[in-house]
This record gives C-alpha cells, structure tokens and sequence, in this order.
C-alpha cells in the first residue's frame, strides 16, 4: 500500500505552507496524489517532495508562478534547462543593477557635487529614423535597447550622428508617457514598420555632458534643472538625451542631457 502524507505533514516536509501547498494545487503545479471525495482532504506521496523543493527554490529566486509550471511541464532536461537558464540570466542582470544601485548611493553619499558645465546650443531640425511610443518609467530600459537594435539594423549606411531620445513631460510626471528614440540618418531612408522617418524639431537647448552610468543620470538631471530653473529660462518641450558612448564600461558612457529653453535669437 502506497504511503500517504496529510497536507499538514507535507507541509512540514517541504517547509511550504499548507496555503502555499492548496494554492499550487488550484494552479496545477503540484497536484496531490489523492483527494479525499468525502472530506476534501488532501494526501501526497513522499515521492512529491522533490518537485516541491523545487518549487520553492524556484521561488525563492523569484520566479513567476506561471514559468515554474513552465519548467515543471517542460518535455525534455533540455527544454527545462533553457528555462532555468534564462531565469538564471534575469536574476544576474537584477543583482547587477541592485549592485550599481549600492554603489551609486555610496558614491551619492560620499561625494559632493560638482559644478556641470552647461552650454546654450540652438539646434537645426533634422531627418532621423525614429520609433515612438508611450512607456512606463519600468519598461523604460527594456524598450530602450529594444528600440535601438531595431533602429540600427534598419539605418545601415545612413547614419549621420549618435543615437538620442526625446523624453515628454508626462513621462516624468506620471511615470509614463511618449518616447522617441532615434537615430540622425543622410539622405531620405524610408521606414518600415515601427521605425518611421521624421523630422526631428529645431529646438534652443541647455546642454551638459553626464559621464559614467544611465543609473547616475538623475544627479545630472537635477543639477542641469536647477542651472535652468535660477537663470528662470525653461521652456516646454521634451528633453533629449544623446549618446555620444554607451559602449563597453558603463563609467565610460558619456551622455549629452538637453533641456528646452527659451529662445537664444531672441
């Protein structure tokens, strides 16, 4: 006769709660291996408590409830492996970011600011291959290199200045809003798809150079804010940024923060 544990000595077993355990089984990720019909009772078999072991270290990396049913259903070691894996790949790029996040706040609280060099710069209307759309300040970086991949494979031999991006006020107020990301282009490249060809707007503009990570942007932001907000010479219109280098060190990034102003042939 099969030997079979009450959900309450599962759950001591597998260090899941029995909340946890009734709620894997209403998603089909760890169904008993029995079900009383007169009492409801739940009944397992010891056999169970490797896939919820598991589980919960499935869980305890964060992984979404949905891919661990994905990993648990999967065909094949090697069809489970990807998944892991790529969970794995998503975990480390989170450690990496919450690792520059530590720093920046070390180097936030340690370090006084700096006086930023800002340079009052009218600049002429120019044809860009651009994709826009209206995101959230948390998909920001997700569709950032999104966008740009697709605009360079689309650009080709067109290009005639680094990449940049126009950020609208909503995005910051609401924490979503529209984005362009473009790319300056020679000649009249047609778009296709997502990427359209567009004007980008001639616009008079406070620009100073952030150097080192996209993480560290906000302190440029406030000080160039604070440049523009006491010489009291804002004007509507979104902010640019320009990538002069985003490769290889993020220390090394160097990255044009533009903010509107009002009109300098005034």
């Amino acid at each position: 006769m099969a030997v079979l544990l009450s959900i309450g000595d599962f759950s001591r077993m597998t260090y899941l709660s029995v909340k946890a355990l009734r709620h894997y089984h209403d998603l089909g990720l760890l169904v008993p291996a029995e079900v009383d019909p007169g009492t409801g009772y739940r009944l397992y078999e010891p056999g169970q408590a490797g896939t919820a072991q598991a589980i919960r270290r499935f869980r305890d990396l964060g992984m979404p409830l949905d891919e661990v049913g994905a990993v648990l259903a999967a065909p094949d070691v090697t069809a489970r492996n990807e998944l892991i894996a790529a969970h794995l790949r998503r975990v480390e790029r989170q450690l990496e970011r919450t690792q520059a996040a530590v720093s920046s706040l070390r180097l936030l609280l340690e370090r006084q600011p700096q006086p930023i060099e800002v340079e009052c710069r009218s600049v002429p209307a120019v044809p860009v291959l651009a994709i826009r759309d209206r995101i959230s300040m948390d998909d920001s970086e997700q569709w950032w290199a999104e966008a740009f991949d697709r605009l360079h494979a689309a650009v080709g031999e067109h290009r005639a200045g680094p990449d940049g991006c126009l950020y609208h006020e909503e995005f910051f107020a609401e924490d979503i809003g529209d984005v362009l990301a473009y790319v300056p282009v020679l000649g009249n490249p047609a778009g296709r798809g997502a990427v359209e060809a567009v004007l980008l707007p001639a616009a008079d503009l406070a620009v100073t150079l952030h150097r080192g990570p996209f993480g560290e942007l906000d302190q440029t932001y406030s000080a160039l804010g604070t440049y523009v907000a006491q010489r009291e010479i804002g004007a509507d219109g979104p902010i640019r940024e320009t990538y002069l280098i985003t490769t290889g060190d993020e220390s090394r990034h160097r990255t044009e923060v533009c903010w509107p102003v009002a009109s300098l042939t005034d």
